[in-house]
């Protein structure tokens, strides 16, 4: 049994249901407490409600506020200073990695290269380099 206060919380935020079942699924199987949102609107509800995971997932590309934008809110009201921040998107095109750096995101994944056992490896990686 894994310590619930031990858990690292991760909160994954993507428009796609079925990438979202994915990933809840694998990161819940590596022992991580997760907490989903398919929209950026509603993850900044969420993030404003006082919820402070150790770990933000997020895409860009989704409607309305896109990840970046959704970024940047997070970073200018300061709602969880502590969180490493981790794009994982389709976006890997230059201007959307600068973006990203702009905005001091700790990791950047791009999906269509990396299946979801490596998006957990990745994201292992991006934590223990930050001391997680």
């Amino acid at each position: 049994m894994i310590d619930q206060s031990t858990k690292k919380k991760i909160f994954i935020i993507d428009d796609d249901k079925f990438l979202l079942d994915m990933y809840s699924l694998k990161f819940n199987k590596a022992g991580y407490e997760v907490k989903t949102a398919d929209s950026t609107e509603e993850a900044l509800k969420v993030l404003r409600d006082g919820h402070e995971p150790e770990v933000i997932l997020c895409d860009i590309v989704m409607p309305g506020l896109d990840g970046l934008d959704m970024v940047g809110t997070i970073r200018k009201e300061r709602l969880t200073p502590k969180s490493v921040v981790i794009m994982l998107t389709n976006q890997g095109a230059s201007e959307d990695i600068a973006r990203a750096q702009k905005l001091n995101v700790d990791g950047y994944i791009v999906k269509a290269t990396t299946i979801p056992s490596e998006v957990l490896v990745e994201v292992e990686k991006i934590c223990n380099s930050k001391k997680l």
